[in-house]
């Protein structure tokens, strides 16, 4: 994995290409080059392995995930900061089957960093919930669940947010 920035510059010598081309008689490649050109600066934006490793979620293939993710080995040099955030949430979807501790680190850094969805910042508050819920810190637990509930404009997690609130009148 290289610097994030490292795509730009390609993006610029595709461009530069691409223009001593349309200069050079060729306009039909110079036009294709500066086409071809978004392609980095889409990458810069969206990572590449970001992408992919939705792609697996999507198929409830984890460890397919995690293998994508792994190729990520310095998310704050490779990253922007909304796929840093997005980095962290997909790590704490994966890890809230088995360690809901780190799920919860993971969560809470993924909203600092912000999610550029609001259905994403709903699941992580609504996971945040949960954990909340476990330690029996309802005021918390509470606040996170009304967070998630003013987010989900779509009521897809309608369901999840009714059931979590009646478990919380039995804490």
């Amino acid at each position: 994995m290289f610097h994030r920035n490292i795509k730009l510059i390609i993006a610029g010598l595709i461009i530069a290409t691409g223009i001593w081309q349309i200069t050079d008689g060729n306009i039909g490649n110079g036009i294709f080059l500066i086409l071809l050109s978004a392609i980095p600066i889409f990458l810069y934006f969206k990572n590449e392995f970001i992408l992919l490793a939705f792609l697996k979620l999507r198929k409830q293939d984890f460890e397919g995930a995690k293998k994508w993710l792994a190729y990520i080995k310095n998310p704050e040099t490779a990253l922007v900061q909304k796929q840093q955030g997005y980095f962290n949430y997909l790590h704490g979807i994966m890890l809230s089957q088995t360690n809901i501790n780190q799920a919860e680190k993971y969560f809470k850094k993924a909203i600092e960093l912000g999610l550029s969805m609001d259905m994403d910042l709903a699941v992580a508050k609504l996971n945040l919930a949960g954990v909340a819920m476990t330690r029996r810190r309802k005021l918390e637990a509470t606040t996170l669940l009304n967070e998630a509930k003013k987010l989900d404009k779509q009521n897809m997690l309608k369901d999840q947010i009714t059931m979590m609130k009646d478990q919380m009148k039995k804490i």
